[in-house]
């Protein structure tokens, strides 16, 4: 999965992407660099400048549209936790709804259901959207994440999205600390036994940052091994700011997980 920022000030690119044709131009090279999915994001995780529903339906709806009639076999996600913006991304062609908020909108899964597009289900352990955590205290937090995303997915699932089309993700540095994060990574296995796909936001992120002692512009090794325990561990997707790295050191992966089972 494929990061695309149609933000001024997305965190990792500072709005290299924001202009309707770098978005494009970027998605085409997240393409032919093997990208599955494109995830657009029309507003910036953390604190910042506010942005209305009409103006990230403005930002998002119009790359949804041209990635539809430019790559009509991939899969086209949008980051958001509103539901009016996921039904017009839906009805432009969206196929997926990557909502990192943990149900902050819980209309969002109805609107997943009647557009029949998928949905992720995060745990942003309580966090408004755009809120960074402070003191975070999780005191049985791998237990209390799967608690929370199991119950996010049989959610959705009731409010009628279809199973095969519910993703789950841990969320990591969201509503968590570093070592939560890291644990997180660690217990990757324990999600996956939900027998929900699960889906890692990993790259580039504060964790990988701070355990290392790295900026943000020298976290792409951390990024990779992060990468690489998650998929040994169970993970099936991969939102990625690198896909070409990203593939080959899951692929590497792939290739020596498959022959230390025989």
């Amino acid at each position: 999965m494929a990061v695309i920022n149609r933000t001024p000030d997305s965190f990792y690119d500072q709005g290299a992407t924001y202009e309707l044709g770098a978005a494009l131009g970027a998605a085409d090279r997240a393409v032919r660099a093997g990208a599955d999915i494109l995830d657009i994001g029309g507003v910036k995780a953390g604190p910042g400048d506010e942005v209305t529903v009409a103006e990230e339906i403005r930002r998002v709806v119009p790359v949804v549209a041209a990635l539809r009639e430019r790559h009509p076999g991939v899969v086209l996600s949008v980051d958001t936790w509103r539901a009016p913006v996921g039904a017009a991304v839906a009805a432009a062609g969206a196929d997926l709804l990557n909502d990192a908020w943990g149900g902050a909108d819980p209309d969002l899964a109805h609107v997943a259901a009647e557009h029949d597009v998928g949905l992720v289900c995060a745990h942003a352990g309580g966090l408004a959207p755009r809120q960074r955590p402070h003191r975070s205290a999780h005191p049985h937090l791998t237990e209390a994440v799967i608690s929370a995303l199991t119950a996010e997915a049989e959610r959705a699932l009731a409010a009628g999205v279809s199973p095969d089309r519910i993703l789950i993700d841990p969320a990591h540095d969201f509503g968590k600390n570093t070592w939560h994060s890291l644990e997180l990574t660690r217990r990757t296995a324990d999600l996956a036994a939900t027998g929900w796909p699960v889906l890692v936001a990993v790259s580039n992120k504060d964790f990988v940052g701070e355990a290392l002692g790295l900026g943000l512009t020298e976290r792409g090794e951390g990024t990779l091994a992060v990468l690489a325990v998650c998929a040994w561990e169970g993970a099936r997707l991969f939102r990625v700011h690198d896909v070409a790295a990203a593939r080959e050191a899951l692929a590497a992966v792939t290739q020596m997980r498959a022959v230390s089972q025989g």
